[in-house]
């Protein structure tokens, strides 16, 4: 009989029978979200207590589930906030609550990991159970792939629905023949808007892997923690975790580093795998013109083309990536709130937000960036 634990780190679970059971996705890897808890990213202190699920059997692991007890909501990009002060005001707890998310990374794809689907179901059924028996306020489980999804509908919780910008690879041979595909003034904004950049004396150079030393971190992270700055606040990820990382999956890392006249001035940090590239972080040491959407989106879809990637996620919100060539793509989270009242009042609201969602994805599909017809001279 198969023996469902909880596992209070993810080092107690077995990298290359996690890893097994994952595929190719770099943020779910077991040195990933090691190298966020042996950081501290994610810990007690910083109101993450890992609770990874395991299935098991005579020492094999058959199914398992990124899983946390929060005791906040940040850091999730899925919103809950009004959900928590509502609870709240009614003079219950809402944190601790249950969540199984990749911390800090709005990456949809697989959460209920396993050897089989009937395993993965049947670690659904014990975790379903173990939550209802903690009495914690909810669960949540964001960003899940679509048959997990209808499973944790069928089993009675809220499906949450959201947006994000992808950027899809249609075979493009070069920047350029990605450009010769959008409307006639989107090609000229784009061009406008690099010329910009490159008429500032600024250039590009690629770093990957092993290749990233401990200067190239340090820069990037003098960068990313300075736009944290800007807008005064505090990073959630530590210098130590990026180092890591670069040490244990150094084939997942990939760093656009933007210099002037020889000199580094901003840089923008990617994960990537067979397939995709996952747009997470930036920084700059100074302001320029169109430079965040060079480092972010531009230099992305270029390397993803050169690369032969398939898609290029473009991270949580932002609807000016529309005009850069990203799509919109639906999301889906799952919700399930221990309070019956409560319960009832979150499924009302988000057949509502549902509704609202659908007429932006019409909306947004209304405003394509693409063109209908040959591309015309610029």
């Amino acid at each position: 009989m198969p023996d469902f634990r909880l596992h209070p780190s993810i080092a107690e679970l077995p990298a290359d029978q996690w890893d097994a059971l994952v595929g190719g996705q770099p943020c779910l890897q077991h040195a990933f979200l090691d190298a966020l808890e042996t950081s501290g990213c994610v810990a007690p202190r910083t109101g993450w207590h890992p609770r990874h699920a395991g299935l098991w059997d005579e020492g094999t692991l058959l199914a398992a589930m990124p899983l946390y007890l929060k005791e906040h909501s940040y850091g999730e990009y899925v919103f809950d906030w009004a959900w928590a002060d509502a609870y709240q005001r009614h003079g219950l707890d809402y944190y601790p609550k249950w969540l199984s998310a990749l911390p800090f990374t709005p990456v949809p794809g697989r959460r209920l990991l396993g050897v089989d689907d009937a395993s993965r179901r049947s670690l659904l059924g014990h975790l379903l159970n173990t939550v209802a028996a903690s009495g914690a306020s909810s669960l949540h489980v964001l960003f899940p792939a679509a048959d997990e999804a209808r499973w944790l509908a069928e089993a009675g919780l809220g499906i949450r629905h959201g947006v994000q910008f992808h950027w899809q690879n249609a075979d493009y041979r070069d920047f350029e023949d990605f450009l010769a595909c959008l409307s006639q003034p989107k090609r000229k904004k784009i061009r406008q808007e690099r010329r910009k950049v490159q008429e500032a004396g600024v250039s590009f150079r690629i770093i990957e892997g092993q290749a990233i030393g401990t200067a190239e971190w340090a820069f990037f992270y003098a960068c990313y923690s300075r736009t944290y700055a800007e807008h005064r606040s505090t990073p959630y990820l530590s210098r130590a975790f990026f180092e890591d990382l670069g040490r244990r999956l150094p084939q997942a890392c990939v760093l656009m580093v933007a210099e002037r006249q020889g000199t580094p001035i901003a840089c923008s940090f990617f994960l990537r795998e067979r397939e995709a590239l996952y747009g997470r972080y930036w920084g700059a040491l100074e302001y320029l013109p169109c430079l965040h959407f060079e480092a972010c989106y531009y230099q992305a879809i270029d390397y993803a083309i050169g690369q032969g990637l398939q898609r290029f996620e473009g991270g949580a919100q932002g609807e000016h990536k529309l005009s850069r060539g990203l799509e919109p793509v639906r999301t889906v989270s799952a919700h399930w709130i221990a309070e019956p009242r409560f319960r009832d009042a979150v499924s009302r609201y988000l057949a509502q937000e549902r509704g609202g969602v659908e007429a932006y994805l019409d909306e947004l599909s209304e405003r394509l960036p693409f063109r209908s017809a040959p591309a015309t001279p610029d």
